[in-house]
């Protein structure tokens, strides 16, 4: 696969309740605005109010379906699914959305997030016969639904949500409705919306609903359900909500600029960060560029608040992604060059401020620099619009072990040292909370190492995988 120094969302999910209209080919193009929050895999199941109608596979979503395998996917109803796997290998057998058989008909759902307590779960449900297929926490939220007894739906869901322990947002499809249910911290986002032409709609975020004609109502609100049917839609507390934890990643790098969270467009709130950042670590240069893309909005409030003329430096190659073709020893050293390529009539000579939303494991910020300064630039002076990252995430982002984060075991001038930049800045976490005009309701255990959780548990799904891996495979 590819690999750059990025953290990595786990997924995206979606949900429609939308008679008389194509929900299979509104849901495709729903999962297409959310590919940026993974690519290994997609899928989506529809529902007609007696059958269910799957189709998943590995891949970006525009390699999964066709007209041919959409046509297929018949209903009034669906939930849909893009996959970056935190749990649970990249295999087909783990895509998503999953489905089995009830007595009350077809279950179906779409998990975004980590359950903290998963390895209890599957105990108990193996301990009851139930057969596991797959090596994901998403699994065992279906069994928890399915083996709940003869309830009504939104009953089921709330005795879930006292077992779960952990991160999701969910979508999950029945035979007569759409459910959409945020855990009790509000880890994961998750939003409501409504189409044009008459259905209601859930996403992970706001910017799929643009791109089939929706427009957002409101954002879910920790530890709620809301339920689609043909009456409309009902938001309903199925859990208490506890302290507030939303993920800050979720602000400064995984959400599209063009989704709204907490009240506010992503990338208005990303260019307060950058002006934040300006004002904490000013820089004595010419001009500012970007790490294009997830960086340009930063840069832009950088170049606002330090009155420094904001260009571009890099241009990114839009093709660069994900991919299941491995590089060559020679290619993986240049895999900076495969995805940026420099502008030297804007570099050199050039004292150049760059903006990037993070630095993870520090193997990319090392050969941009250099290739800055290859390209004609005096000085490169790199700003970070995040505090360092010391702590690794259990609440479904990948973002390596506390081993490999750089920030962990260097000091900012030991990790300037090591990425060759003639000054390096990250923003505080003072001053990162007051540009998201917040002093609490974020999660920042990343930073601060203090989790939403009593006890999160490092390495529990590889301890899984080796415990079941007769089961399981590699």
């Amino acid at each position: 696969m590819y690999s750059d120094d990025k953290l990595r969302e786990e997924c995206g999910v979606f949900g429609i309740h939308a008679p008389g209209q194509d929900v299979a080919r509104l849901a495709f193009f729903a999962l297409y605005a959310l590919q940026h929050r993974g690519q290994e895999a997609a899928g989506i199941v529809t529902s007609d109010g007696r059958m269910a109608h799957v189709h998943k596979g590995m891949g970006l979503v525009s390699q999964v379906f066709n007209e041919e395998n959409l046509h297929h996917l018949r209903g009034h109803a669906a939930i849909g699914h893009t996959r970056y796997s935190t749990t649970g290998s990249p295999k087909l057998r783990n895509t998503q959305p999953y489905i089995v058989e009830t007595l009350d008909g077809p279950l179906a759902i779409a998990h975004n997030g980590n359950l903290i307590n998963a390895p209890q779960l599957r105990r108990e449900l193996l301990e009851r016969g139930v057969g596991l297929q797959t090596s994901t926490d998403s699994e065992v939220l279906i069994h928890l639904l399915a083996g709940a007894g003869s309830l009504d739906w939104e009953t089921r869901i709330r005795i879930m949500m006292a077992k779960a322990e952990g991160a999701y947002s969910l979508t999950i499809l029945t035979s007569d409705a759409v459910y959409g249910v945020r855990d009790p911290w509000g880890l994961r986002p998750l939003v409501l919306g409504k189409l044009d032409e008459g259905g209601y709609l859930l996403a992970s975020e706001s910017c799929a609903f643009g791109a089939i004609g929706g427009q957002m109502i409101q954002e879910i609100r920790a530890g709620q359900i809301v339920r689609l049917d043909a009456n409309g839609y009902e938001v309903i507390q199925g859990a208490p909500a506890r302290q507030l934890a939303f993920c800050t990643f979720e602000q400064i790098y995984f959400a599209r600029p063009d989704s709204v969270l907490n009240g506010e467009l992503v990338h208005k709130m990303r260019q307060r960060l950058g002006r934040q950042l300006a004002k904490e670590a000013p820089a004595n240069a010419d001009m500012v560029i970007p790490v294009p893309d997830s960086g340009t909005p930063h840069a832009i409030g950088y170049a606002q608040r330090s009155g420094l003329p904001y260009s571009e430096g890099l241009i990114k190659s839009r093709y660069i992604g994900r991919t299941f073709i491995q590089p060559t020893d020679h290619l993986r050293k240049a895999s900076v060059a495969m995805k940026f390529n420099p502008l030297p009539d804007n570099l050199r000579g050039k004292r150049v401020v760059v903006v990037d939303d993070s630095i993870v494991r520090g193997n990319t910020a090392g050969p941009l620099v250099q290739m800055l300064r290859d390209a004609g630039a005096a000085e490169v002076h790199m700003r970070v619009a995040c505090p360092p990252i010391r702590f690794p995430c259990f609440m479904g982002v990948d973002m390596a072990s506390q081993d490999e984060l750089i920030a962990a075991h260097q000091s900012v001038e030991e990790i300037r040292a090591h990425i060759g930049a003639d000054s390096l800045a990250y923003l505080s976490i003072a001053g990162m909370m007051k540009a998201l005009k917040a002093k609490e309701g974020y999660c920042n255990a990343c930073f601060m190492g203090e989790y939403p959780f009593d006890t999160p548990i490092p390495m529990i799904e590889l301890q899984e995988k080796e415990k079941f891996a007769h089961v399981w495979g590699n």
